[in-house]
């Protein structure tokens, strides 16, 4: 089976995923480039194509609309785009990074490259962190992300780690995703973002508010399973559980994590409250959910249905305390 990453580099511990090669900590940014597979270009062609195949080649037509993108390296393709896809660069996803990690005291951690070249990303920690009850701590980092096949605006989303699992979520609010996308369509300016950004990482404080609340918050058996029905079935707590098999592992699964199996589930932020819930879905679907590698669980977890999955349970949990 073809892997889903191509490269990946990480600073530190070994990221939650558990890919990539480490590298000693604050290396420049042209390191990160080589060592996390991203020292290449998406270079463009336009769409060519044979038709009338009277001679040894047939005719040769264009399609002017449309390009085809491919990697300046290996002159592999990764995908065919309209004219008026604007390319993000993955050099440019580590410039995004120069100022802050320089003046602002954010350190890159992790950084690379997933399906060949048509997804890359780079993670770094903020600064900013908090402790729960019972030494629980949970540390602020961002993520810089996009395609180039069409699958994936350039994301920046302010992201948590939970240091116990290396469990993350991301950042949000009131049913409201502090995840800033700017589309294909529109030129990527960095400066523009981190304005955008200024006001989603100034909400870390109202954010580990909500998270303290939600590990002050003793739940109840019936709450349990009700919560776990509505984020993994789409049910309430007194209907049955569907009779998919799926849905009935991925309830069994949780609920052992929930009970005690999960990493930092026995510590006192976590046992028996609603900051314990959420870890069990977001330990679930960043480690334990059924994928073909754990390439295609990290892909999904941050930007397919494991992050939807992810986020339903946040909301679920706010609830709770709203």
């Amino acid at each position: 089976m073809a892997h889903l990453v191509e490269q990946i580099a990480y600073a530190g511990d070994a990221p939650w995923h558990g890919l990539g090669s480490a590298l000693s900590p604050k290396q420049p940014l042209e390191i990160w480039q080589r060592e996390a597979g991203m020292n290449w270009q998406i270079q463009e062609s336009p769409v060519h194509f044979k038709a009338d195949a009277s001679g040894h080649l047939g005719t040769i037509h264009s399609f002017p609309e449309q390009k085809v993108l491919y990697r300046s390296d290996t002159k592999a393709p990764l995908s065919v785009v309209s004219n008026r896809y604007q390319v993000v660069q993955p050099r440019e996803v580590l410039e995004f990074y120069r100022d802050l990690t320089e003046f602002s005291g954010y350190e890159l951690e992790t950084a690379g490259v997933l399906k060949g070249g048509r997804k890359f990303w780079a993670l770094a920690r903020t600064g900013q962190a908090t402790t729960l009850r019972g030494n629980d701590q949970v540390n602020g980092y961002l993520l810089l992300a996009t395609s180039c096949d069409g699958t994936l605006a350039t994301i920046a989303t302010p992201t948590t780690v939970r240091v116990v699992c290396s469990n993350t979520l991301s950042i949000s609010l009131s049913g409201a995703n502090h995840t800033i996308k700017v589309p294909h369509s529109t030129r990527f300016d960095p400066q523009t973002i981190k304005k955008q950004l200024g006001i989603a990482v100034s909400r870390w404080d109202e954010f580990m508010y909500r998270m303290r609340a939600l590990a002050e918050r003793k739940v109840q058996t019936k709450e349990v399973i009700g919560f776990f029905m509505d984020v993994l079935c789409d049910t309430g707590a007194h209907d049955p559980i569907p009779n998919v098999l799926p849905n009935k592992r991925a309830m069994e699964k949780v609920q052992n994590l929930y009970e005690g199996e999960g990493r930092g589930s026995d510590m006192e932020s976590a046992r028996g409250t609603a900051w314990g819930l959420l870890n069990a879905v977001t330990e679930y679907v960043d480690h334990e959910r059924r994928a073909r590698s754990s390439e295609y669980r990290m892909d999904s977890a941050w930007f397919g249905q494991g992050a939807v999955i992810k986020q339903k349970a946040l909301n679920a949990a706010l609830q709770l305390v709203a």
